[in-house]
């Protein structure tokens, strides 16, 4: 039997196109929705699975069909779409509650291997349904397969723009069953369109106790005692929280007794420092269950924050004390510390930018009578702003810039190693934030130093990134603009933090004056200074004259300079350590050794999918000659999620956060994808498949110009306003986003009017979705090692593999052409002839030679 039925046996009406639209529309944010719950329960390197598993599912659904046409005959198909995306729904909701039960552990055993095992499975069942629906309507009414190819990326792109906007009513848990009741709804609609009483009953039951389980939970929410709420943040036990909040970044839960006095938390308080002053109210804030700050219990007396005199990370407030301290930036405010911090020594003006604008609701909202309403405070400003961004189109100069320790292990909906990508830490991002100190300023980072007997690896490479900065800046000896001093051990995690202060002039002697006696009294130990160095590491070595490139051999770890291009500055293991599995810092290590084991992993389960059925189908005469067909659909798989894999790195760092390049490059790829394949059938058609081939080659040299083109916008248009940015971003990709829709549509196209006429589309669908699971990792690993642009390079060439392949198709149909019209001819001829003879040998004609 075909895989394709015949189209006139087959309408797609209005309420297939519906269907469709919103089962891709649940089906995106479903998928997105369980990263941003995956970095609340999982540790921050695993929220990609999800992302892998779905695609994986929809090509497992997709090969079901394949395998089984015995069970989506003609007659079958529509009821299958309302039995099979009502079984989505269902399946979304029972395997979210499954999953949320086990605990996720990360460990060399039985039970921490089950879990893993365990959540992968269960996660994937609801998309396996989904993607049976989805293939059958791509695959089942051949006729329209653009216009439902269309309906299908429209609808996902729309799944971003709904999921953003349901966080602001909705928790994590009360939004995966929103987003099965919306599948519940996709059923009644396939429902209507097969016009089966049973599933419209069904589907509508579903719907109404799913969209009230959502609606219930999300108010119980709100009123701090919901029945499904996270039982298990990565391996410990979840409880009650005096508040929780959830948007589309990150969920921040708030603890603590506000009355209770305690010693004060901080990234390395001396205890030299008097005990009266190590006491102080606060609250614990803690983001996706690891990365945690403090508010703290504030109503003006400078007296209740002398303790932070006394932190490392505040040393830099140490040199800049005294009447001229005037402006100071603070790089994510979280519980306000840091701001405290600038105002305890002194500073007039203080900025804290923080991009997460459910903590300054907290802070200043909801915590406000306790933190004191720092927002009212006239020498504080507060921005709801990425701080790159926002740095780089301000005309105010600063003191000093402070970050310290703000990111999070929170990993968000752009995929693998998302936090990863951060645009904090680039040379780009350093050069612009030494650009807006005065003369004299100080740039403060503080990272995590010593753990046990490991390397300090993150101030290590603090400390590249800084000589390199300086010396592209064309600084002949950044040693004499860098100090950096390691603080005591913070209790909770058995490490220390170093502080790393970074100007763009020598180092005034006064400043260095005062902060080498505030370090000495406090007993930081230096580790550089202009004059003095550990001998432990080679950090003098780093900051030598001509910057730190002939230190950087002498380390295990890749300590070079992040860039935009390779913006991953918490990612330093080299490609021969993934290769060899010989890593130092299992910590460090541990999120590429996960990223490599998953690579094989789907690697394998590729080779299975897709090489076992190949394997059958060659043996099928009927199949002989697709080679060029499984090339084709397998390059414009792995081409776009490498394109769309490459911008979602590249706009994070643009955009400034990885949420933002979700949502603007997931809707604008699939919104303008959608409408590409809706114009296929005016761009071409099957009397022209040369224009396919055309098509093609617009899109390779669309994404030649793109690629080269990108990053002088990006760099141009940085310092404009977060919308501007927006609309910057869409019009970058809006074109070849055009230009990616069509190849399906056309490949497709191409496959069912084949001269051969039993195109297998369902596998055909099932090779494009099995090469996006692929791209979905390898995609991530490419960029990581060699920089975005690799990974778009990775792309374009798939592409060009797609279109080379066109280009066989289109001259074998050519020469089919050809050679059934010289057939025609020839019959004709000979038939002619044949009468020439018999009319001859009538009338005692010769009778002509045979040619």
């Amino acid at each position: 039997m075909a895989d394709t039925a015949e189209a006139a046996g087959l309408r797609a009406r209005p309420a297939t196109y519906a269907g469709l639209f919103v089962t891709t529309l649940s089906t995106l944010a479903y998928e997105i929705v369980l990263t941003r719950i995956f970095s609340v329960t999982m540790w921050y390197h695993f929220a990609f699975v999800a992302i892998s598993v779905a695609l994986f599912g929809t090509t497992m659904g997709a090969l079901i069909v394949h395998l089984r046409p015995q069970w989506f005959t003609e007659d079958r198909v529509k009821g299958q779409m309302w039995r099979f995306t009502l079984a989505y729904a269902v399946s979304v909701a029972v395997a979210f509650v499954a999953q949320l039960a086990i605990p996720f552990r990360v460990e060399l055993d039985a039970t921490a291997m089950f879990s893993v095992v365990f959540t992968c499975v269960v996660i994937s069942i609801p998309f396996v349904c989904a993607g049976v629906v989805v293939c059958l309507a791509l695959t089942r009414f051949p006729g329209r397969v653009n216009r439902l190819y269309a309906a299908d990326l429209v609808g996902a792109g729309l799944g971003c723009l709904v999921l953003v906007a349901a966080f602001r009513f909705f928790d994590g848990p009360s939004l995966v069953i929103l987003i099965a009741a919306i599948a519940a709804l996709a059923a009644l609609l396939f429902a209507v369109d097969a016009g089966e009483r049973r599933g419209k009953v069904l589907a509508t039951i579903a719907l109404v106790l799913l969209l009230g389980g959502a609606v219930g939970n999300a108010y119980q929410h709100s009123r701090n005692a919901p029945f499904l709420q996270i039982f298990w943040t990565k391996d410990q036990r979840d409880h009650p929280h005096m508040y929780d909040r959830w948007n589309a970044f990150s969920r921040v839960t708030v603890d603590g007794n506000p009355d209770e006095l305690r010693a004060p938390f901080g990234y390395g308080i001396s205890p030299q420092c008097p005990p009266e002053d190590l006491q102080a109210y606060q609250l614990d804030l803690l983001i996706d269950s690891t990365a945690g700050t403090v508010a703290t219990r504030y109503s003006g007396n400078p007296a209740e924050t002398d303790f932070l005199r006394c932190d490392i990370s505040n040393l830099v407030y140490h040199g800049l004390e005294g009447d001229d301290f005037d402006r100071a930036a603070v790089v994510g405010v979280g519980g306000g510390r840091d701001v405290l911090s600038a105002l305890e020594f002194g500073a007039q003006d203080v900025t804290g930018i923080e991009i997460n604008g459910n903590i300054l609701d907290l802070v200043n909202g909801t915590l406000g009578e306790f933190t004191g309403h720092l927002d009212q405070d006239p020498r504080v400003h507060f921005a709801n702003d990425e701080a790159r961004s926002w740095l780089t189109r301000t005309e105010q100069r600063f003191d000093s810039i402070q970050i310290s320790l703000i990111d999070t292990w929170a990993a968000t909906s752009a995929g693998a190693f998302a936090l990863t990508e951060n645009s904090l830490y680039t040379t780009e991002a350093w050069d612009t934030f030494l650009d807006r100190l005065q003369p004299g300023g100080m740039l403060s980072v503080s990272r995590w130093f010593r753990h046990e007997n490991l390397q300090p690896f993150e101030v290590l490479r603090t400390t590249a990134l800084a000589s390199e900065v300086l010396t592209e800046r064309g600084v002949e000896n950044p040693r004499d603009h860098i100090l950096i001093y390691e603080g005591p051990l913070v209790p909770p995690y058995g490490q220390s933090v170093g502080t790393v202060l970074v100007s763009a002039d020598p180092f005034d002697p006064q400043v260095l004056q005062q902060i080498e006696a505030a370090a000495e009294d406090l007993g930081f130990s230096p580790i550089l200074t202009p004059e003095q160095a550990t001998d432990q590491w080679d950090f003098a070595g780093l900051a030598a004259p001509g910057g730190p490139g002939p230190a950087l051999a002498e380390f295990d770890a890749d300590l070079s300079a992040p860039t935009d291009n390779r913006p991953f500055f918490f990612e330093m293991a080299t490609l021969g350590d993934v290769l060899t599995g010989d890593v130092e810092n299992t910590q460090l290590f541990s999120p590429m050794m996960t990223l490599g084991s998953l690579g094989l992993t789907v690697l394998l389960i590729a080779g299975v999918c897709i090489g076992g059925p190949l394997v059958k189908l060659g043996r099928e005469t009927r199949h002989r000659g697709r080679t060029p067909y499984y090339l084709y659909f397998a390059g414009i798989g792995l081409g776009f999620l490498m394109v769309e894999i490459s911008q979602l790195m590249r706009l994070s760092t643009f955009l400034g956060h990885p949420t933002f390049a979700l949502t603007v490059v997931l809707f604008t790829v699939l919104l303008f994808s959608g409408i590409g394949s809706m114009l296929v059938d005016r761009v071409s058609s099957p009397e022209r498949p040369r224009s396919a081939v055309v098509l093609l080659g617009a899109l390779l040299a669309v994404g030649a110009v793109f690629g080269a083109v990108t990053p002088a916008v990006i760099h141009a248009t940085a310092g404009a306003t977060t919308p501007m940015r927006i609309v910057v971003a869409i019009g970058l990709l809006a074109p070849l986003a055009v230009l990616m829709g069509m190849p399906f549509s056309l490949g497709m196209r191409m496959a069912t009017t084949d001269g051969a006429g039993d195109a297998p589309t369902a596998f055909l669908w099932g090779i494009n979705g099995a090469m996006s699971v692929v791209a979905s990792v390898f995609g991530t690993a490419i960029a990581l090692f060699f920089g975005v642009l690799a990974t778009f390079t990775v792309g374009w060439l798939a592409y060009a593999l797609a279109a080379g392949c066109m280009v066989v198709l289109v001259r074998r149909r050519a020469g089919s052409a050809e050679g059934s019209a010289t057939t025609e001819v020839r019959a004709v001829t000979d038939g002619d002839a044949e009468a020439a003879v018999a009319e001859g040998a009538d009338a005692g004609a010769p009778v002509p030679a045979a040619t």
